[in-house]
């Protein structure tokens, strides 16, 4: 089984940031988990694609009907 590695520049043009915005988060403790390996950083697929999973949510039409949590609806409640 061969297992798939992105670097700090793939994994930048795949969610389209900027490489700094990956490096920050790796100073901040926040970002997908990685591997520094004799200096160099690299991102495991399934690492990064199990990040991208925890962070998707609903779209507006999925979340009909599903309670919000107040942040959400005052946040939705002083925009109209």
């Amino acid at each position: 089984m061969t297992i798939k590695h992105l670097n700090q520049i793939e994994l930048s043009r795949r969610w389209n940031i900027s490489p700094r915005s990956l490096e920050r988060w790796r100073w901040l403790g926040v970002g997908p988990r990685y591997l520094k390996i004799v200096g160099r950083v690299v991102y495991r697929l399934e690492d990064i694609e199990a990040f991208e999973a925890e962070r998707a949510r609903e779209g507006k039409a999925m979340a009909a009907g599903t309670s919000l949590n107040k942040h959400a609806q005052l946040r939705a409640h002083t925009q109209q």
